[in-house]
């Protein structure tokens, strides 16, 4: 009777102890503790590393970014449309601590400029050409479409502060935005605004 009170008090250290307990606590019975031990250990290790897994930074991609721009999507395409004319492409707010919205501006020739808008007063900071790229592929994505970047972060501002607008082109051209609750799709026809689904 006195072995079996040893022996669960040693199981019952070993589970609330994580084992350390029962390396110690044995005695001349080995069969019982270690096991309890090794048991205990590897439910231990396995839960540490589903709490691990659960910390990957793959998680943290999914968290919408918040916003504190005092100056809309759409009215930062406006200030830049009206500082350097052509079609805009894109405008994203910049999270680096910078406070300034970046929109993409092509022009008819498909000369791209970036225009640097202030988050919190629509001042245009700054134009400057982008010898790299050429949007004529953009241009001509957005051919016979009618919503242009402004109307598609006004759409988009229904489903939350829109913090980035971009042109998808990988087939019939449609507008991705992204708010502080998530991404959609705005067509670019209708303006029908739809909830982006991961391809994964």
């Amino acid at each position: 009777m006195k072995r079996n009170i040893v022996i669960a008090t040693v199981a019952a250290a070993a589970l609330i102890g994580g084992g350390a307990f029962a390396a110690s606590a044995s005695g001349d019975d080995d069969s019982a503790p270690v096991r309890g031990k090794t048991n205990v250990q590897t439910v231990a290790d396995d839960r540490d590393d589903f709490r691990d897994d659960d910390r990957d930074d793959d998680s943290r991609d999914d968290t919408p970014r918040t916003a504190t721009a005092e100056v809309t999507a759409a009215d930062a395409v406006a200030a830049a449309l009206k500082h350097t004319s052509g079609t805009a492409v894109s405008v994203d707010l910049e999270d680096d601590g910078a406070d300034r919205w970046e929109v993409e501006v092509v022009k008819s020739d498909g000369t791209e400029y970036t225009v640097r808008v202030a988050a919190d007063t629509a001042d245009v900071l700054g134009a400057q050409r982008d010898d790299d790229s050429d949007g004529r592929d953009e241009l001509a994505a957005l051919r016979g479409t009618t919503v242009t970047a402004e109307e598609a972060a006004r759409a988009g501002a229904a489903k939350g502060t829109v913090v980035e607008v971009d042109l998808d082109d990988d087939g019939p051209a449609v507008w991705s935005v992204e708010t502080t609750q998530g991404e959609w799709t705005v067509d670019a026809k209708t303006s029908t605004v739809t909830q982006e689904r991961d391809d994964d």
